[in-house]
């Protein structure tokens, strides 16, 4: 008797899990094709994308500021000091950077710590259709192809135009024109060499990082960051 109760309970328990199986896959599908559907959609220069992060706000109420502007309205040093300090290689590879990518796995094999290998083109993707946690992993996974998709899709131009306009350098601050105003009261056309590697530098963490009140190791790191977009030369020549 107890045994039947036991291939019973396994029965039910089979049956329960199904309707939990299937909408999983429908979940996956969804994550999937939607943005095969959205990226075409997204060339259009009216199209103002938003990112899920923004959504997260206004599903929890607390809105955010975002104001689109095109890329011909954000001062070149910006882009060239995002790119600089995000993503050097951002003209020339495909969506990964696969250097970068190898160091990460090498680092991970040898039980090294590993150092982050996100490319502006990945962070878009994530920004526009994926989450941040949990599942990072399975998150990583996703990213990978899409990635590949969208630099394939988008030209160079048009991803760095999403980009600086669905990036968070604040609480609810979203793209390089309301940042621009919220942290130095000027509009993104007319930063400062110093105020664009500052924002730069800031997108690793626009939660704790403040580029109108940076700390020592923050000034120091948008130094280096002026720098370089100073000599950026070839690596910034697709934005041209």
């Amino acid at each position: 008797m107890a045994s039947k109760r036991t291939a019973l309970s396994g029965m039910m328990g089979r049956f329960r899990s199904r309707p939990l199986f299937r909408r999983l896959v429908r979940i996956a599908i969804v994550i999937v094709l939607l943005p095969l559907v959205l990226t075409p959609l997204y060339l259009l220069p009216f199209v103002h994308p938003v990112s899920t992060l923004m959504l997260k706000d206004l599903v929890t109420f607390q809105g955010y500021d975002r104001q689109w502007v095109p890329l011909e309205d954000v001062a070149p040093v910006l882009a060239h000091s995002v790119i600089m300090s995000e993503d050097g290689q951002f003209c020339s590879h495909h969506g990964i950077d696969l250097g970068e990518l190898k160091g990460v796995i090498d680092d991970a094999i040898a039980g090294e710590a590993t150092r982050g290998a996100s490319t502006i083109t990945m962070q878009s993707v994530k920004n526009l259709y994926l989450w941040s946690r949990p599942f990072e992993t399975v998150r990583k996974v996703v990213e990978l192809p899409l990635a590949v998709y969208y630099d394939f899709v988008t030209p160079k131009r048009r991803i760095m135009e999403v980009y600086l306009n669905i990036a968070q350098w604040g609480p609810n601050i979203y793209g390089i024109e309301a940042a621009a105003q919220h942290h130095f009261g000027r509009s993104a056309k007319n930063l400062t060499r110093r105020q664009a590697a500052l924002l730069a530098v800031t997108l690793p963490n626009p939660i704790t990082r403040n580029p109108a009140r940076p700390a020592p190791g923050l000034r120091r790191l948008a130094g280096l960051i002026e720098r370089r977009a100073a000599a950026s030369g070839d690596y910034v020549d697709c934005l041209r």
